[in-house]
């Protein structure tokens, strides 16, 4: 695998690992910046992620960056990624194979970032890198440590905006993740 973003990135756009690059527009690599110590990471991209080639642009990204805003946070303090980089068709669930294909690129992105803390965004992003068993709806908002990293899942944006009144329960976990940040992390931030 590359050993630096631009190569990285390169290399993705050109994956050709499983069948859903027969029918992406753009592969959605990744945004953010590439020191961040907090790394948010949702299931895989939408349609206008799919047009844009940037993840979470749409109405559910727009509540997701109104949430780092309320915690002094802008999308350029953190890394947003997914576990697939490019859509299923009609949105669905990534398959097993699509995840399994997909997997080596995150696992790069988590190498050259080093993040402190991993914020899983919804099920299927917490089931696959916090575990298989993971509810979000009975433990989100709760610290896992992996081996030095700290991982926190919370109810994708996608989910408040269906199930409004779940936006208190994601406001307490982003509340509780400036608390960590303010712990562990040297320059995420902004005390100002």
């Amino acid at each position: 695998m590359p050993d630096t973003w631009e190569a990285l990135e390169h290399d993705c756009k050109n994956c050709r690992e499983c069948s859903l690059w027969e029918t992406r527009t753009n592969v959605v690599f990744g945004v953010g910046n590439q020191n961040a110590e907090v790394l948010f990471i949702g299931e895989g991209p939408g349609a206008n992620e799919d047009a844009q080639g940037v993840p979470f642009v749409g109405r559910a990204g727009h509540l997701l960056d109104d949430m780092l805003e309320i915690i002094g946070l802008k999308r350029d303090d953190v890394y947003i990624a997914n576990i697939v980089k490019c859509r299923p068709p009609q949105n669905r669930d990534p398959l097993p194979t699509e995840s399994e294909a997909c997997m080596p690129w995150l696992r790069e992105q988590f190498k050259l970032l080093q993040p402190k803390i991993v914020v899983c965004l919804g099920r299927i992003a917490a089931q696959q890198m916090i575990g298989k068993d993971f509810s979000v709806t009975r433990d989100h908002g709760k610290f896992f440590d992996k081996q030095g990293t700290l991982f926190m899942a919370t109810l994708h944006p996608a989910a408040l905006l269906r199930n409004p009144k779940s936006k208190i329960s994601a406001f307490e976990d982003f509340v509780a993740l400036r608390e960590k940040i303010e712990q562990v992390c040297d320059h995420t931030y902004n005390r100002s």
